[in-house]
C-alpha cells in the first residue's frame, strides 16, 4: 500500500513526524508538505509563480507553496505511481464545524479526494499537544481497515482526536460537522513602523455542539469521524433562481 502524506504546519512539525512515523510500519510513505506553517490555507493553489520541491535530510520532500499545491505536485508530477491513499496532518489543532472551510489539513486531504484517491485529514484536539501518539494510533487503524475492504468509491474523512492518552480514549464516533458562532473580532495593533495592522481573530466558540456533533464527540473525549463531501450546490434553491430567469 502506498500513501501520500502531507500538512499545513509545515515539513518541520511534530505531527508530520509522528504520522510518518506509525504509518510507515503499515505502508510505503511518501511525505509532501509545505516549507512553512501553511495553516489556514484552504484549498488555495499557487498559479502566479513556479514551485520548487526540495528533500530534508529526514527524506521527507517540502514544497514553497500550500497544502493543495503539495498533494497536486505529487500526485500529477512527482510519483511514478499513484498513491493509495492520501492522509494529511496530524494538524496541532482542531478542523471541526467551519474550520473544514478554512483548514489547510483539511484542504490536502480534500485535493487527493478530488483527483480521484481516498483521503483522511487528522486533527489533534487540546491546549498542550502532547499527545501526536494518540492520532497516529487513530489514523494507522483507519488506514489498515481501509486495506482490509473493498470500496466503489474515494471517500473524504475529517478526523478529530482528543489530546489525551491513548489508553484514556473513550472510542471513536461517526458525526456531521457542528457549527461555530461567528469569529472573534479582528485585534488591532502596531508594528515597530508604527503602522496599524490587524490580526484575524480567534474562532467563535461552538454553537451547533449537540449530540452526534464532531463538537460533542471531542467533548466526551471520543474521536470524531466525518465523511465529508465537495458538492456545494444548494439543490433546494434550484427551483427558486430558475423562477427568477421567469421574472422579466
Amino acid at each position: 500500500m502506498r500513501i501520500l502524506i502531507s500538512n499545513d504546519d509545515g515539513y518541520f512539525s511534530p505531527g508530520l513526524a509522528c504520522l510518518a512515523e506509525h504509518l510507515s510500519k503499515v505502508a510505503e510513505i511518501t511525505v509532501v508538505a509545505p516549507e512553512r506553517d501553511r495553516s489556514g490555507a484552504s484549498n488555495s493553489l499557487t498559479l502566479d509563480r513556479p514551485l520548487r520541491l526540495r528533500q530534508a535530510a529526514n527524506g521527507f520532500y517540502y514544497v514553497n507553496g500550500t497544502p493543495t499545491d503539495c498533494v497536486h505536485l505529487a500526485v500529477t508530477g512527482m510519483l511514478e505511481q499513484q498513491p493509495d491513499m492520501v492522509v494529511s496532518g496530524i494538524n496541532a489543532g482542531a478542523n471541526m464545524g467551519d474550520d473544514t472551510i478554512y483548514s489547510g489539513t483539511v484542504a490536502a486531504a480534500t485535493e487527493g479526494f478530488l483527483l480521484g484517491i481516498p483521503a483522511i485529514a487528522v486533527s489533534l484536539v487540546g491546549n498542550k499537544f502532547a499527545c501526536y501518539e494518540t492520532a497516529a494510533r487513530v489514523a494507522t487503524g483507519l488506514v489498515q481497515r481501509f486495506a482490509r475492504q473493498t470500496h466503489s468509491m474515494p471517500w473524504l474523512l475529517n478526523v478529530n482526536v482528543p489530546d489525551v492518552p491513548y489508553d484514556q480514549l473513550r472510542g471513536i464516533e461517526v458525526t456531521r460537522l457542528g457549527k461555530r458562532h461567528k469569529a472573534e473580532p479582528v485585534v488591532k495593533a502596531s508594528n515597530p513602523h508604527g503602522d496599524t495592522v490587524y490580526w484575524v481573530g480567534a474562532a467563535g466558540k461552538a454553537q451547533d455542539a449537540g449530540e452526534g456533533t464532531d463538537f460533542h464527540a471531542l467533548a466526551q473525549q471520543r474521536a470524531s469521524l466525518t465523511p465529508l463531501q465537495i458538492d456545494l450546490t444548494q439543490y433546494s434553491q434550484l427551483d427558486a433562481v430558475r423562477g427568477w430567469l421567469e421574472i422579466p
